[in-house]
């Protein structure tokens, strides 16, 4: 090539660069769609209980990683599944995508009197692996759901097929274990996979 033919498509290089630059720059910053984050992120509380191996756990479970949190129970009918197989056909869309930091799905039981470990095994196991149950005592469970904000209420019931009322939020704590963003009803896969990476690269 010539130089004057080289000096030209140089010159056409960088003013094509220049000007991707120059768009990206106008662009506005994406913003989240559903998610609320928290100004200044409170620790999670302190707490005792166990996961879905028997294995006791505490507030530093929550510290590693980036959790996807949602209180429900494995008998429930409708809204506990569905909102789990929501974040987990998200985090499979941000893995497709090549998100590196993929969230741990949680699911703490608000029904300890019917979830031993040994079901919440099983039953978070039906939305992928790595995932987190926890369960224990009721009083337990409540220390928890209260510092979280978390409403639940069991329904009186002349029998074992009861259901309980709760809150259907699902709560983002950071790696700092910390709760960092807050996802209101009704859930979207498509606002989790614009939203997540929104929320992670804030910590």
């Amino acid at each position: 090539m010539a130089p004057r033919n080289l000096y030209v498509a140089v010159a056409m290089v960088a003013a094509v660069l220049a000007g991707a630059y120059l768009a990206n720059r106008l662009q506005p910053p994406a913003t989240a769609v559903t998610a609320m984050i928290l100004p200044d992120p409170n620790p999670v509380p302190a707490f005792s209980l166990v996961d879905q191996y028997g294995k006791d756990i505490d507030e530093n479970v929550f510290k590693g990683q980036w959790d996807l949190v949602f209180f429900g129970f494995t008998h429930c009918p409708d809204i506990c599944p569905m909102t789990l197989q929501v974040l987990a056909a998200a985090r499979q869309q941000l893995a497709d995508a090549g998100e590196e930091t993929l969230p741990r799905i949680v699911l703490v039981s608000v029904d300890p009197e019917r979830d031993t470990p040994e079901l919440m095994s099983r039953y978070v196991g039906y939305f992928g692996e790595g995932n987190l149950g926890i369960t224990g005592t009721v009083d337990g469970i409540r220390r928890l759901a209260d510092g979280l904000g978390i409403y639940f209420k069991k329904q009186p019931s002349d029998d074992e097929n009861y259901n309980v009322d709760h809150s259907a939020a699902v709560l983002a704590i950071d790696p700092d274990g910390r709760f960092h963003a807050l996802f209101s009803g009704p859930h979207v896969i498509e606002n989790y996979v614009n939203d997540l990476p929104i929320v992670m690269a804030g910590s």
